[in-house]
C-alpha cells in the first residue's frame, strides 16, 4: 500500500512521476535541478526520459523521513521492472533543486 509524502513539493513529484505527467514533473523542478542516481551524478533530463517517462515509471511509496524528503519506494519501470528504491530530496521555496536515488 502506498503512503503519499507528507512535503507537498515531493508529493507533486511522486504524482506527477505516477500520471506520466511531463509537463507537471518539469514544473516542480528548479530550473537548474541536478540529481544522481546509485551515488553517481547523471544528466537529469536524459535520465528522466529513460527512467521515468518513456518506461512508464512509477512510485510507490512505502515509507518517509526528514519530513518528507527522504523516500523509501518500489519503483517500477518497463525496463527493470519492480525495485526497492531510497530518494532524498532538496527542496527550495517549493521547487525541488535535487534528488538523488538509488537501490535500498
Amino acid at each position: 500500500m502506498s503512503i503519499a509524502a507528507s512535503n507537498p513539493t515531493v508529493q507533486a513529484f511522486v504524482s506527477a512521476v505516477n500520471a506520466g505527467d511531463r509537463d507537471s514533473f518539469d514544473a516542480v523542478l528548479a530550473p537548474d535541478a541536478t540529481m544522481s542516481d546509485d551515488g553517481t551524478d547523471r544528466d537529469l533530463a536524459a535520465w528522466v526520459d529513460k527512467e521515468i517517462f518513456s518506461a512508464d515509471g512509477r512510485m510507490d511509496i512505502e515509507s518517509e523521513s526528514d519530513g518528507g524528503l527522504e523516500l523509501v519506494a518500489t519503483f517500477t519501470n518497463s525496463t527493470w521492472g519492480a525495485m526497492r528504491t531510497a530518494w532524498r530530496f532538496t527542496v527550495d521555496d517549493g521547487r525541488i533543486t535535487r534528488f538523488e536515488t538509488g537501490q535500498a
